[in-house]
């Protein structure tokens, strides 16, 4: 009984001490939009789901260092958006970190804001398809903070000219551009 307690204890530390480095990561990081628009469309879930390369991000602690980034999004057996996340350790043929996780769509949303978790129900987090192309070639999520943002795309190349309609768009949604890391495919 003894053991199942301390386990039990152990368990729960880590819980908080996982939830507060989330917490100091959270609010190290530069507000890159200090008025985050809602979203601009409504989003059509058979056609946002599937394959996303990664573009460009605001940095953040847990892709630090990866590059080749790539989104999938599959709906599971029960209703839910299974998510699993792959980038590669210092350049686009490293080695490889994969995060699975799931999301579910907020009510009253159109289907652009989800809420997702890659560790269980006690760490909930938004995210927010700020806009997309009209046939999802590309997409600009974030959330309410401002400090995070992902430029993505359904290739992993693109030309400059698509490039730079996607990051006018995200300073239109007033976004600081310059604070985006370009990721490498």
């Amino acid at each position: 009984m003894k053991q199942r307690t301390a386990a039990t204890a152990a368990a729960l530390i880590a819980l908080v001490a996982i939830g507060l480095a989330l917490l100091v990561s959270r609010r190290s990081q530069p507000v890159g939009n200090i008025g985050v628009p809602q979203p601009a469309k409504p989003v059509k879930l058979s056609q946002y789901l599937g394959v996303w390369y990664e573009i460009g991000r605001y940095e953040n602690g847990f892709e630090r260092g990866l590059e080749g980034v790539t989104a999938e999004y599959r709906v599971r057996a029960d209703g839910l958006i299974r998510i699993v996340n792959t980038g590669r350790r210092g350049s686009p043929t490293g080695h490889a970190r994969v995060i699975q996780g799931w999301a579910k769509v907020v009510g009253g949303s159109d289907n652009a804001k989800l809420k997702l978790s890659f560790f269980g129900p006690l760490f909930l987090a938004d995210y927010w398809i700020l806009d997309h192309a009209e046939d999802y070639a590309w997409s600009i999520v974030g959330e309410p903070s401002g400090r995070y943002l992902w430029l993505l795309s359904r290739r992993p190349y693109l030309s400059p000219e698509t490039r730079e309609a996607i990051y006018s768009r995200a300073r239109q949604l007033g976004y600081d551009t310059d604070l985006v890391r370009q990721t490498v495919q």
